[in-house]
């Protein structure tokens, strides 16, 4: 153990002399919509060339998931005969949701996300299977919906029945865990911008997914990225979909309070 908290300390270390003075300069950069007071877009973390992957729809590959999720949306499935297209319309009057959730559903007495809300709806109005999570049908069909949203600000509700969420969700990102006895805010809240190995380390902000990622060579959620960093600081991961990654999920979005929803962004 003893060994263990000496490479962490190393480590931490390393963080800070890796926050240079380019960095101090780029972090004095007008980066307009991607930056929203002090809080800051992993966009403006990327390199030129991955930015520009990002804007050009024909270069983004998540652009690929869209399109699945154009295909899903008209796709009658269930035994009570639906699509999605047959309660809800186009894919455009989802515009706007993508800010607002997570958020606190009455029927449930918890908060949902939207990936929970279109299993919800296909079982419930559908009379179909909910898809897996993180499965290629449920991705797409997110990242429709997410990105009819997309340029408009976050702005999802942590008060009233969501705070205790907010709060449980909070509190697991200041809680140190795992081996490496590592908190989500050791990272992305102290030192944003740092040279971890070959990465630098952005504030760690959710407002992208789900995304494409090139380490992953596919789109993949949130919570998939929840699960991943808790398996780097050797802890015990949770379940993708389940109530502690909700929680983490909602508290994440508010964090990222007026950055734009920019579905299916584009990440190292």
């Amino acid at each position: 153990m003893g060994n263990i908290r000496l490479t962490i300390a190393a480590a931490v270390g390393l963080l800070a002399l890796g926050v240079s003075g380019a960095e101090a300069a780029d972090a004095k950069k007008d980066w307009g919509i991607y930056q929203s007071k002090e809080r800051r877009s992993g966009y403006t973390y990327m390199t030129d060339e991955t930015r520009a992957m990002q804007d050009d729809p024909f270069q983004n590959p998540g652009m690929l998931w869209l399109e699945t999720g154009k295909e899903l949306w008209d796709k009658v499935d269930g035994k009570a005969g639906k699509s999605c297209a047959s309660c809800h319309g186009a894919p455009e009057k989802m515009k706007g949701l993508a800010t607002v959730y997570p958020k606190y559903d009455e029927k449930l007495k918890n908060i949902i996300n939207i990936e929970n809300r279109i299993n919800q709806c296909r079982t419930e109005r559908m009379d179909a299977k909910a898809w897996k999570y993180d499965s290629k049908e449920l991705l797409a069909t997110t990242v429709l919906v997410r990105h009819q949203s997309l340029g408009m600000r976050m702005n999802v509700s942590v008060d009233g029945p969501a705070q205790p969420f907010f709060q449980k969700g909070r509190d697991f990102y200041y809680k140190r865990r795992g081996q490496l006895d590592l908190a989500c805010a050791n990272c992305h809240g102290d030192y944003p911008g740092g040279q971890l190995r070959a990465n630098v380390l952005s504030q760690g902000q959710t407002n992208g997914f789900p995304l494409y990622r090139l380490k992953w060579q596919k789109v993949g959620s949130v919570h998939r990225r929840f699960k991943g960093c808790n398996d780097m600081v050797r802890a015990e991961p949770y379940k993708v979909g389940g109530q502690e990654y909700l929680n983490l999920e909602l508290y994440t979005a508010w964090r990222g309070r007026g950055l734009p929803v920019e579905t299916p962004a584009v990440r190292n």
